[in-house]
């Protein structure tokens, strides 16, 4: 145990500063002060009180050993504590900058404190062994002979291939778009995540042997004949990129774009491609635009942020749900995620949220959006009803939709190679991970569904070690889950 009264002499849960907002909006920069200082986090992490049980395992899906890293923070034993989180999560600095951290919620010491500050441990663990140089290539023992292919370079993509590469297969990942890293790349803006992270782990993963293959669409500049032939296995990972739309009066009207049109234009712009206008701003940007972002989750505050760094006259973001109350509500008891309250950071720079809304159609003049009717809504017997006289119209130059994903894309690779689907479309497996088709698996949101990185990531994992026992009959990779666990979030 870190320290027997440390939850006692540290009642209060600390975090990093966040930079000003009138001078992070002038950047692209992550929002924190770039140290929080060892002494802090150890204080921190000596809040840990070792329970019994340990719920913040329930809560992680990649079994990570929070307890055991804590008390090494704690002791100041740096290396061993980045071995004990390196040995159930290949990509911590990921998940210590986009996991909304359900361990959190599941922390004992949250029943009547404020929780562990377990994600911000994590994050400075891993900064800290990149900055030490301990993050180093693991070689294999052997090489099998055996290829594999895996499909998408998100976190499940990754962890896969980090995790068969290591077992000795040769593993080659495909991305259509022309930089590795999924989501993570061209979804999450640079204030959540910048982008050398990804960049400095891809290092790693190609000195231990992962081949990486951006800009080849599989399905189409290979295709499912060819990967089969030439591959032992595949891993099918792309996740779920069909946006959900909505299909109301207006949808046709010029300046009317999902999240996933809008957000990766701003990244390619800060990583340097050329695609902006005199004024160095992207195709599709909020400069100058009244916006209203339709969706009130995490994709809709991202473009929130980047709306507000382009220079938007104004934001507002819908969200059909009622707000949440401030305090956990009693419906998420502990150790449940609880549903209350978030101010995200960018949320703290501006905007109005405006909560139990819906829009009804959209209005424009010379094929072009100029805002929108919508009317407040309550829910009755599980449905969303109007309430009557609470019509309004919105002017909107910028209509941004953030209301989540439907499902991997079918048309393709997925047609091509003929897998069945689940009752929510997505690609249907079995205990073991795998499709219909003898030697195709998959993992992350194209399995599952729309869900956390810590799920993808897990599933990438578990499904690497289901991979590598179909081709070597047994196998010694870790699997945290099992496909059955996806009814949980």
């Amino acid at each position: 145990m870190a320290d027997p009264q440390g939850f006692l002499k540290h009642t209060s849960r600390e975090l990093p500063t966040r930079r000003p907002v009138d001078l992070r909006l002038l950047d692209w920069k992550e929002v924190y002060e770039d140290k929080f200082s060892h002494d802090t986090l150890q204080k921190q992490a000596s809040r840990c009180m070792d329970c019994g049980i340990p719920f913040c395992h329930q809560g992680c899906p990649l079994g990570n050993l929070i307890p055991e890293w804590n008390d090494l923070v704690y002791r100041g034993a740096w290396r061993e504590g980045i071995d004990r989180l390196h040995a159930t999560n290949n990509f911590p600095e990921f998940t210590g900058r986009l996991c909304p951290a359900p361990c959190e919620a599941s922390c004992v010491l949250g029943i009547n404190q404020q929780p562990v500050t377990i994600k911000q441990v994590e994050v400075e663990l891993i900064e800290n062994a990149f900055d030490e140089g301990w993050v180093s290539p693991v070689y294999p023992t052997r090489l099998t002979g055996k290829k594999i292919a895996v499909v998408g370079s998100g976190p499940a993509g990754l962890a896969a291939a980090q995790q068969l590469t290591r077992a000795g297969h040769t593993v080659t990942v495909f991305e259509r778009d022309d930089r590795i890293g999924g989501l993570m790349r061209y979804g999450i803006p640079e204030f959540k995540m910048e982008k050398s992270v990804i960049d400095r782990r891809l290092a790693q993963m190609e000195a231990e042997g992962t081949i990486f293959k951006p800009g080849v669409n599989v399905g189409v500049d290979i295709t499912a004949e060819q990967l089969r032939e030439r591959f032992d296995a595949i891993v099918l990972a792309g996740g779920a990129t069909i946006a959900r739309d909505l299909p109301i009066p207006g949808r046709e009207l010029d300046g009317i774009h999902q999240a996933m049109e809008f957000l990766p234009l701003s990244n390619r712009v800060q990583l340097g491609d050329d695609i902006t206008d005199e004024d160095g701003l992207p195709p599709i940007h909020a400069k100058g635009k009244k916006v209203v972002i339709i969706g009130g989750g995490d994709t809709g505050a991202d473009c929130l942020g980047t709306s507000h760094r382009h220079g938007a006259e104004t934001v507002h973001q819908f969200e059909i749900m009622p707000r949440p109350p401030e305090e956990r509500a009693g419906s998420t008891p502990w150790p449940t995620y609880p549903l209350m309250y978030r101010v995200s950071s960018a949320h703290e720079e501006g905007g109005e949220r405006v909560f139990s809304v819906n829009t009804e159609r959209f209005v424009g003049k010379d094929g072009k959006v100029t805002g929108l009717e919508a009317h407040e809504v309550q829910m009755s017997n599980g449905r969303f009803e109007k309430v009557e006289g609470t019509d309004f119209t919105l002017e909107a130059d910028l209509v941004l939709l953030a209301m989540g994903f439907v499902g991997p894309q079918k048309p393709g690779l997925l047609t091509d190679l003929g897998v069945g689907y689940d009752g929510r479309g997505n690609v249907q497996r079995d205990k073991n991970w795998a499709t219909n088709i003898p030697g195709v698996f998959v993992a992350g949101d194209m399995g599952r569904g729309q869900s956390l990185i810590v799920w993808a990531i897990a599933e990438g994992r578990a499904a690497a070690s289901a991979v590598d026992k179909f081709l070597e009959g047994e196998s010694a990779l870790p699997a945290p889950i099992a496909p059955t666990a996806v009814a949980q979030r």
